[in-house]
């Protein structure tokens, strides 16, 4: 059921992109969900939140469902999620975002021991 907070913040910012990323373990997850949550949007017209999930099993029906109780160590997923005032302000703010996802990226890559370990185990 939605509040009233959400219904207000879905007629306000009535465009949306969830994004979800799968990491190899859920230190990576965390390290990348911190360095990008520095960086406020700039514009008034668009929200983001971050959180860390787990991949949800699928139904009978093709949907996901929200698994509760899950240990933090499972939850290998950056999910972000954007909220923007028109579809352009929704573009603009997720460029902006990929640009930043692919410099966390490079870097975990370039100097995270762990990336480096997974590609070495393949």
């Amino acid at each position: 059921m939605a509040t009233a907070a959400t219904s207000s913040l879905e007629s306000e910012f009535p465009y949306s992109l969830t994004i979800s990323l799968p990491l190899p373990t859920h230190r990576l997850a965390s390290s990348a969900l911190r360095a990008l949550q520095v960086d406020a949007e700039l514009s008034p017209f668009v929200r983001r939140s971050f959180a860390l999930t787990t991949p949800t099993p699928a139904a009978e029906d093709g949907t996901t469902q929200q698994v509760e109780g899950i240990e933090e160590e499972k939850k290998t997923f950056l999910q972000t999620t954007y909220r923007a005032t028109t579809n352009r302000m929704l573009r603009v703010a997720v460029n902006g975002f990929m640009e930043s996802l692919g410099v966390v990226l490079g870097v975990m890559g370039e100097l995270d021991i762990d990336v480096l370990k997974e590609e070495l185990g393949k």
